[in-house]
Protein backbone atom coordinates (compact mmCIF):
# COMPACT_ATOMS: atom_id res chain seq x y z
CA UNK A 1 0.00 0.00 0.00
CA UNK A 2 0.86 3.22 -0.31
CA UNK A 3 1.78 5.98 2.12
CA UNK A 4 -2.13 7.55 1.95
CA UNK A 5 -3.70 4.12 2.32
CA UNK A 6 -1.45 3.08 5.25
CA UNK A 7 -1.85 5.74 6.92
CA UNK A 8 -5.67 5.56 6.37
CA UNK A 9 -5.98 1.88 7.15
CA UNK A 10 -3.80 2.79 10.52
CA UNK A 11 -6.52 4.96 11.63
CA UNK A 12 -9.50 2.84 10.39
CA UNK A 13 -8.16 -0.12 12.52
CA UNK A 14 -7.65 2.39 15.54
CA UNK A 15 -10.58 4.41 15.59
CA UNK A 16 -12.76 1.80 17.86
CA UNK A 17 -10.13 1.48 20.83
CA UNK A 18 -11.08 3.39 23.68
CA UNK A 19 -8.13 5.20 24.90
CA UNK A 20 -7.71 7.26 27.81
CA UNK A 21 -4.24 8.26 30.01
CA UNK A 22 -4.07 4.71 31.34
CA UNK A 23 -5.38 1.46 30.27
CA UNK A 24 -5.33 -1.29 27.72
CA UNK A 25 -6.49 1.01 24.81
CA UNK A 26 -3.40 2.48 24.78
CA UNK A 27 -1.18 -0.45 25.55
CA UNK A 28 -3.52 -1.99 22.76
CA UNK A 29 -2.80 0.85 20.32
CA UNK A 30 1.00 0.67 21.15
CA UNK A 31 0.76 -2.79 20.30
CA UNK A 32 -0.24 -1.78 16.65
CA UNK A 33 2.01 0.59 16.33
CA UNK A 34 4.85 -1.67 16.88
CA UNK A 35 4.09 -4.17 14.04
CA UNK A 36 5.13 -1.13 11.82
CA UNK A 37 8.21 0.04 13.24
CA UNK A 38 10.68 -0.40 16.18
CA UNK A 39 8.28 0.47 19.65
CA UNK A 40 9.96 0.22 23.11
CA UNK A 41 7.13 0.57 25.68
CA UNK A 42 7.79 1.47 29.09
CA UNK A 43 5.27 1.29 32.10
CA UNK A 44 5.02 4.02 35.10
CA UNK A 45 3.64 2.43 38.01
CA UNK A 46 0.75 4.25 39.87
CA UNK A 47 1.85 6.48 42.63
CA UNK A 48 5.10 7.41 40.69
CA UNK A 49 6.19 10.82 41.53
CA UNK A 50 7.13 12.23 37.72
CA UNK A 51 7.73 16.14 38.89
CA UNK A 52 4.94 17.88 40.39
CA UNK A 53 2.66 15.12 39.18
CA UNK A 54 1.53 11.78 40.49
CA UNK A 55 0.96 9.14 38.55
CA UNK A 56 -3.28 7.84 38.71
CA UNK A 57 -4.51 4.52 39.22
CA UNK A 58 -5.29 2.52 35.60
CA UNK A 59 -8.46 2.89 34.26
CA UNK A 60 -10.19 0.22 32.22
CA UNK A 61 -13.89 -0.11 31.07
CA UNK A 62 -15.64 -3.21 29.41
CA UNK A 63 -19.56 -2.20 28.89
CA UNK A 64 -21.24 1.20 30.05
CA UNK A 65 -25.38 1.78 29.14
CA UNK A 66 -28.45 2.94 29.92
CA UNK A 67 -31.28 1.02 29.78
CA UNK A 68 -35.20 1.78 29.78
CA UNK A 69 -37.40 -0.56 32.22
CA UNK A 70 -37.99 -2.83 29.06
CA UNK A 71 -34.42 -3.42 28.97
CA UNK A 72 -33.96 -1.62 25.86
CA UNK A 73 -30.45 0.04 25.74
CA UNK A 74 -30.68 4.03 25.12
CA UNK A 75 -26.83 4.61 25.40
CA UNK A 76 -24.73 2.08 24.72
CA UNK A 77 -20.70 2.29 24.85
CA UNK A 78 -20.39 -0.64 22.58
CA UNK A 79 -21.78 1.15 19.96
CA UNK A 80 -19.91 4.43 20.77
CA UNK A 81 -17.34 4.56 23.22
CA UNK A 82 -17.36 8.31 23.29
CA UNK A 83 -20.76 8.11 25.21
CA UNK A 84 -18.91 7.42 28.79
CA UNK A 85 -16.92 10.41 30.38
CA UNK A 86 -13.55 8.79 30.54
CA UNK A 87 -12.30 7.90 33.84
CA UNK A 88 -15.89 7.38 35.00
CA UNK A 89 -16.24 5.18 38.32
CA UNK A 90 -18.07 1.90 38.22
CA UNK A 91 -21.36 2.05 38.55
CA UNK A 92 -24.08 -0.10 38.69
CA UNK A 93 -28.05 0.91 39.60
CA UNK A 94 -31.35 2.02 39.31
CA UNK A 95 -32.00 5.90 39.32
CA UNK A 96 -34.84 8.52 38.45
CA UNK A 97 -33.83 10.71 35.70
CA UNK A 98 -33.99 13.84 37.81
CA UNK A 99 -30.99 12.65 39.30
CA UNK A 100 -29.28 10.67 36.03
CA UNK A 101 -29.66 14.07 34.17
CA UNK A 102 -27.20 15.90 36.73
CA UNK A 103 -24.44 13.07 34.89
CA UNK A 104 -25.53 13.87 31.18
CA UNK A 105 -23.13 15.85 28.40
CA UNK A 106 -24.39 17.44 25.40
CA UNK A 107 -23.09 19.20 22.48
CA UNK A 108 -25.07 22.04 22.21
CA UNK A 109 -26.14 23.20 19.06
CA UNK A 110 -25.46 20.28 17.38
CA UNK A 111 -28.02 17.75 18.13
CA UNK A 112 -26.79 14.49 16.18
CA UNK A 113 -23.37 14.99 18.03
CA UNK A 114 -22.06 13.32 20.87
CA UNK A 115 -19.13 15.40 23.04
CA UNK A 116 -15.77 13.82 24.48
CA UNK A 117 -15.60 14.78 28.46
CA UNK A 118 -12.80 13.62 31.24
CA UNK A 119 -12.73 13.37 34.56
CA UNK A 120 -9.03 12.16 34.90
CA UNK A 121 -8.32 13.33 38.40
CA UNK A 122 -11.85 14.11 40.39
CA UNK A 123 -13.27 10.98 40.61
CA UNK A 124 -16.93 11.07 39.54
CA UNK A 125 -18.87 9.27 36.32
CA UNK A 126 -20.79 10.03 33.69
CA UNK A 127 -22.46 9.47 30.25
CA UNK A 128 -22.28 12.17 27.00
CA UNK A 129 -24.81 11.35 24.34
CA UNK A 130 -26.35 13.91 21.67
CA UNK A 131 -29.32 16.15 22.33
CA UNK A 132 -31.32 13.83 19.76
CA UNK A 133 -30.94 10.78 22.23
CA UNK A 134 -31.40 13.14 25.28
CA UNK A 135 -35.03 14.33 24.12
CA UNK A 136 -36.22 10.45 24.09
CA UNK A 137 -35.94 9.92 27.81
CA UNK A 138 -39.19 10.35 30.02
CA UNK A 139 -38.56 12.96 32.68
CA UNK A 140 -40.64 11.12 34.87
CA UNK A 141 -39.12 7.34 34.32
CA UNK A 142 -36.40 5.36 35.89
CA UNK A 143 -33.44 3.91 34.32
CA UNK A 144 -31.23 1.43 34.89
CA UNK A 145 -27.39 2.94 34.81
CA UNK A 146 -23.91 0.68 34.37
CA UNK A 147 -20.42 1.75 34.02
CA UNK A 148 -18.44 -2.17 33.90
CA UNK A 149 -15.47 -0.09 34.83
CA UNK A 150 -12.18 -0.25 37.04
CA UNK A 151 -10.14 1.93 38.54
CA UNK A 152 -7.18 0.43 40.60
CA UNK A 153 -3.48 0.28 41.04
CA UNK A 154 -1.34 0.02 37.63
CA UNK A 155 0.22 2.11 35.56
CA UNK A 156 0.76 4.66 32.64
CA UNK A 157 1.66 3.37 29.85
CA UNK A 158 4.05 5.33 26.87
CA UNK A 159 6.26 4.20 23.48
CA UNK A 160 9.12 5.51 22.12
CA UNK A 161 10.93 4.96 18.52
CA UNK A 162 14.20 5.50 18.08
CA UNK A 163 16.31 6.18 15.26
CA UNK A 164 20.02 6.35 15.92
CA UNK A 165 21.95 8.46 12.87
CA UNK A 166 25.00 9.66 12.46
CA UNK A 167 25.76 11.70 15.21
CA UNK A 168 24.11 11.38 18.63
CA UNK A 169 21.88 15.13 18.36
CA UNK A 170 18.28 13.83 18.00
CA UNK A 171 14.95 15.33 16.55
CA UNK A 172 12.10 14.73 18.91
CA UNK A 173 8.89 13.79 17.22
CA UNK A 174 5.64 13.52 20.09
CA UNK A 175 1.80 12.42 19.01
CA UNK A 176 -0.51 11.89 21.80
CA UNK A 177 -2.30 8.53 22.42
CA UNK A 178 -4.78 8.99 25.08
CA UNK A 179 -8.10 10.27 23.00
CA UNK A 180 -10.65 7.25 22.29
CA UNK A 181 -12.32 7.55 18.82
CA UNK A 182 -11.35 10.48 17.75
CA UNK A 183 -9.93 10.40 14.43
CA UNK A 184 -7.98 13.64 13.82
CA UNK A 185 -7.72 14.36 17.46
CA UNK A 186 -5.02 12.67 17.35
CA UNK A 187 -5.42 9.51 15.44
CA UNK A 188 -3.83 11.47 12.71
CA UNK A 189 -1.22 12.67 14.17
CA UNK A 190 -0.37 9.13 15.36
CA UNK A 191 -0.82 7.61 11.33
CA UNK A 192 1.79 10.21 10.38
CA UNK A 193 4.47 9.99 13.10
CA UNK A 194 4.60 6.58 12.15
CA UNK A 195 4.66 7.01 7.97
CA UNK A 196 7.37 10.00 9.28
CA UNK A 197 9.39 6.81 11.47
CA UNK A 198 9.29 4.78 8.37
CA UNK A 199 10.38 6.79 5.75
CA UNK A 200 13.39 7.97 7.79
CA UNK A 201 14.13 4.23 9.30
CA UNK A 202 15.17 3.12 5.65
CA UNK A 203 17.03 6.70 4.66
CA UNK A 204 20.38 7.93 5.55
CA UNK A 205 20.32 10.31 8.50
CA UNK A 206 22.45 12.60 10.35
CA UNK A 207 20.70 13.29 13.74
CA UNK A 208 19.13 10.36 15.46
CA UNK A 209 15.45 10.50 15.69
CA UNK A 210 13.09 9.77 18.48
CA UNK A 211 9.64 9.57 18.36
CA UNK A 212 7.46 9.28 20.98
CA UNK A 213 3.82 8.21 21.53
CA UNK A 214 2.37 9.15 25.02
CA UNK A 215 -0.56 10.00 26.37
CA UNK A 216 -1.62 13.83 26.72
CA UNK A 217 0.29 15.66 29.30
CA UNK A 218 1.01 13.37 32.19
CA UNK A 219 2.36 11.16 29.60
CA UNK A 220 4.30 13.54 28.22
CA UNK A 221 5.68 14.51 31.71
CA UNK A 222 6.43 10.88 32.37
CA UNK A 223 8.88 10.31 29.44
CA UNK A 224 10.38 14.10 30.30
CA UNK A 225 10.96 13.18 34.24
CA UNK A 226 12.45 9.75 33.21
CA UNK A 227 14.49 10.79 30.47
CA UNK A 228 16.36 14.40 31.84
CA UNK A 229 19.42 13.11 30.87
CA UNK A 230 19.12 12.50 27.20
CA UNK A 231 17.26 16.16 27.04
CA UNK A 232 20.76 18.16 26.36
CA UNK A 233 20.94 15.95 22.72
CA UNK A 234 17.43 17.42 21.31
CA UNK A 235 18.66 19.61 18.91
CA UNK A 236 14.73 19.93 17.21
CA UNK A 237 11.40 18.91 17.73
CA UNK A 238 7.68 19.24 16.97
CA UNK A 239 4.50 18.05 18.09
CA UNK A 240 2.38 16.25 15.59
CA UNK A 241 -1.60 16.93 16.38
CA UNK A 242 -4.95 17.06 13.70
CA UNK A 243 -2.91 17.25 11.09
CA UNK A 244 -5.96 15.19 9.14
CA UNK A 245 -8.35 17.63 8.69
CA UNK A 246 -9.09 20.08 5.14
CA UNK A 247 -7.44 23.19 6.83
CA UNK A 248 -4.65 24.90 5.54
CA UNK A 249 -1.30 23.89 8.33
CA UNK A 250 -0.97 25.98 11.12
CA UNK A 251 3.11 25.99 12.85
CA UNK A 252 3.06 27.10 16.40
CA UNK A 253 6.48 28.14 17.44
CA UNK A 254 8.57 26.67 20.17
CA UNK A 255 9.37 29.28 23.10
CA UNK A 256 12.80 30.02 21.41
CA UNK A 257 10.63 31.69 18.90
CA UNK A 258 13.50 31.56 16.37
CA UNK A 259 14.75 28.18 16.82
CA UNK A 260 16.10 26.28 13.82
CA UNK A 261 12.54 24.34 13.67
CA UNK A 262 11.21 27.33 13.89
CA UNK A 263 12.85 28.92 10.89
CA UNK A 264 12.85 25.51 8.97
CA UNK A 265 8.84 25.20 8.81
CA UNK A 266 8.92 28.91 7.94
CA UNK A 267 10.75 28.54 5.43
CA UNK A 268 8.92 25.55 3.90
CA UNK A 269 5.58 26.83 4.49
CA UNK A 270 6.37 29.82 2.89
CA UNK A 271 7.77 28.67 0.22
CA UNK A 272 4.65 25.72 -0.10
CA UNK A 273 2.67 28.23 -2.32
CA UNK A 274 -0.30 26.98 0.10
CA UNK A 275 -2.64 28.07 2.48
CA UNK A 276 -1.16 28.31 6.05
CA UNK A 277 -0.65 30.45 9.36
CA UNK A 278 2.36 30.55 11.71
CA UNK A 279 1.23 31.26 16.04
CA UNK A 280 3.62 32.18 18.24
CA UNK A 281 3.97 30.32 21.42
CA UNK A 282 1.82 30.27 24.56
CA UNK A 283 1.54 27.50 27.41
CA UNK A 284 -1.80 26.21 26.29
CA UNK A 285 -2.19 23.83 23.90
CA UNK A 286 -1.00 20.30 23.21
CA UNK A 287 2.28 18.39 24.72
CA UNK A 288 4.73 21.03 23.39
CA UNK A 289 3.96 23.38 26.04
CA UNK A 290 5.48 20.51 28.21
CA UNK A 291 8.64 20.32 25.91
CA UNK A 292 8.54 24.03 26.01
CA UNK A 293 8.12 24.43 30.14
CA UNK A 294 10.52 26.79 31.58
CA UNK A 295 12.86 23.97 33.51
CA UNK A 296 12.72 21.94 30.37
CA UNK A 297 12.76 24.71 27.30
CA UNK A 298 13.60 22.20 24.61
CA UNK A 299 13.07 23.91 21.21
CA UNK A 300 9.68 21.92 20.05
CA UNK A 301 7.25 23.90 18.03
CA UNK A 302 3.64 22.09 16.99
CA UNK A 303 2.16 21.24 12.97
CA UNK A 304 -1.29 21.54 13.08
CA UNK A 305 -4.24 21.69 10.64
CA UNK A 306 -7.11 23.56 12.60
CA UNK A 307 -6.19 24.69 15.83
CA UNK A 308 -7.94 23.05 18.58
CA UNK A 309 -11.35 24.03 20.08
CA UNK A 310 -11.36 26.62 16.72
CA UNK A 311 -13.54 24.02 14.45
CA UNK A 312 -17.26 22.54 15.79
CA UNK A 313 -16.10 19.21 15.07
CA UNK A 314 -13.40 19.16 18.12
CA UNK A 315 -13.75 16.67 20.89
CA UNK A 316 -16.84 15.26 19.32
CA UNK A 317 -18.09 12.05 17.52
CA UNK A 318 -18.32 14.33 14.53
CA UNK A 319 -14.55 14.27 14.36
CA UNK A 320 -14.92 10.92 13.07
CA UNK A 321 -13.39 8.82 9.89
CA UNK A 322 -14.85 10.76 7.48
CA UNK A 323 -13.91 14.37 8.71
CA UNK A 324 -9.79 12.72 8.38
CA UNK A 325 -9.16 13.47 4.41
CA UNK A 326 -6.11 11.42 2.95
CA UNK A 327 -5.05 14.07 1.23
CA UNK A 328 -4.32 16.42 4.04
CA UNK A 329 -2.51 13.07 5.62
CA UNK A 330 0.31 13.07 2.34
CA UNK A 331 0.39 16.68 2.28
CA UNK A 332 1.05 16.57 6.50
CA UNK A 333 3.56 13.72 5.86
CA UNK A 334 5.47 15.52 2.77
CA UNK A 335 5.33 19.05 4.59
CA UNK A 336 7.22 17.36 7.64
CA UNK A 337 9.79 15.50 5.19
CA UNK A 338 10.50 18.50 3.22
CA UNK A 339 11.01 20.15 7.34
CA UNK A 340 13.38 16.82 7.87
CA UNK A 341 15.15 17.39 4.69
CA UNK A 342 16.29 21.10 6.23
CA UNK A 343 17.60 19.85 9.00
CA UNK A 344 19.52 17.04 7.71
CA UNK A 345 20.98 19.27 5.07
CA UNK A 346 21.72 22.86 6.61
CA UNK A 347 25.17 23.09 6.99
CA UNK A 348 27.78 26.48 7.18
CA UNK A 349 30.07 26.72 4.45
CA UNK A 350 33.53 28.93 4.46
CA UNK A 351 34.38 31.19 0.89
CA UNK A 352 38.20 30.24 0.20
CA UNK A 353 38.30 33.07 -1.96
CA UNK A 354 36.53 36.02 -0.34
CA UNK A 355 38.08 38.87 -2.01
CA UNK A 356 36.42 40.31 -4.56
CA UNK A 357 33.55 37.84 -6.86
CA UNK A 358 35.85 34.55 -7.75
CA UNK A 359 35.84 33.96 -11.41
CA UNK A 360 32.69 31.32 -11.74
CA UNK A 361 33.06 31.06 -15.70
CA UNK A 362 36.31 29.46 -15.30
CA UNK A 363 34.65 27.18 -13.02
CA UNK A 364 31.99 26.66 -15.62
CA UNK A 365 29.48 27.97 -13.05
CA UNK A 366 28.59 31.04 -14.63
CA UNK A 367 26.95 31.27 -17.81
CA UNK A 368 25.48 34.66 -17.59
CA UNK A 369 22.46 36.65 -16.48
CA UNK A 370 19.31 36.84 -17.72
CA UNK A 371 19.47 33.47 -19.72
CA UNK A 372 16.13 32.26 -18.04
CA UNK A 373 14.51 32.76 -14.72
CA UNK A 374 15.95 29.12 -13.57
CA UNK A 375 19.34 30.14 -14.54
CA UNK A 376 19.31 33.61 -12.94
CA UNK A 377 17.93 32.19 -10.05
CA UNK A 378 20.58 29.24 -9.79
CA UNK A 379 23.32 31.78 -10.57
CA UNK A 380 22.41 34.72 -7.83
CA UNK A 381 22.22 31.72 -5.52
CA UNK A 382 25.81 31.24 -6.16
CA UNK A 383 26.65 34.62 -5.47
CA UNK A 384 24.51 35.00 -2.35
CA UNK A 385 26.25 31.52 -0.97
CA UNK A 386 29.61 32.73 -1.80
CA UNK A 387 28.90 36.47 0.22
CA UNK A 388 27.37 34.87 3.15
CA UNK A 389 29.60 31.37 3.41
CA UNK A 390 31.67 33.40 5.90
CA UNK A 391 31.53 30.83 8.42
CA UNK A 392 28.62 31.78 10.78
CA UNK A 393 25.95 31.83 8.04
CA UNK A 394 23.90 28.74 7.95
CA UNK A 395 22.43 27.75 4.24
CA UNK A 396 19.33 28.32 5.67
CA UNK A 397 20.35 32.16 6.54
CA UNK A 398 21.10 32.44 3.35
CA UNK A 399 18.06 31.17 1.87
CA UNK A 400 16.05 33.62 4.27
CA UNK A 401 18.54 36.63 3.35
CA UNK A 402 18.01 35.91 -0.35
CA UNK A 403 14.72 35.04 -0.08
CA UNK A 404 15.10 31.69 -2.15
CA UNK A 405 14.38 28.28 -1.44
CA UNK A 406 16.43 26.29 0.57
CA UNK A 407 16.86 24.12 -1.83
CA UNK A 408 17.93 26.41 -4.56
CA UNK A 409 20.80 27.55 -2.27
CA UNK A 410 21.74 23.56 -1.19
CA UNK A 411 22.34 23.22 -5.21
CA UNK A 412 24.33 26.40 -5.30
CA UNK A 413 26.37 25.26 -2.41
CA UNK A 414 26.80 21.57 -3.64
CA UNK A 415 28.07 23.18 -7.29
CA UNK A 416 30.45 25.33 -5.32
CA UNK A 417 31.65 22.83 -3.24
CA UNK A 418 32.47 20.47 -5.85
CA UNK A 419 35.35 23.13 -6.71
CA UNK A 420 38.14 24.88 -4.69
CA UNK A 421 35.73 27.78 -3.77
CA UNK A 422 33.30 26.44 -0.94
CA UNK A 423 34.84 24.29 1.93
CA UNK A 424 32.45 22.58 4.49
CA UNK A 425 33.00 24.27 8.50
CA UNK A 426 29.75 22.69 10.53
CA UNK A 427 28.28 19.53 9.43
Amino acid sequence: MHSVDRMSALITRLFPICRSITGNGVRETLAILRETIPLQIDEVPTGTKVFDWTIPREWNIRDAYIKDTTGKRLIDFQKLNLHVVSYSTPLRCRMPFVELKEHLFTSAGNPDWVPYRTSYYNESWGFCLSENQLAQFDPNAEYDVCIDSSLKDGSLTYGECFLPGETPEEVLISSHVCHPSLANDNLSGIAVAVALAEALATAPRRYSYRFVFAPGSIGAISWLSRNEERLQMVRHGFVLTCVGDSAGITYKRSRHFKAEIDRAFLHILRHSGEPHQVVNFSPYGYDERQYCSPGIDLPVGCMMRSVHGTFPEYHTSADNLDFVRPESLVNSLEQCLQVINLLELNRTYLNNSPKGEPQLGKRGLYQGLGDGSTRRQHELALLWVLNLSDGSHSLLDIAEEAGLPFATIKDAADALARTDLLSLVQS
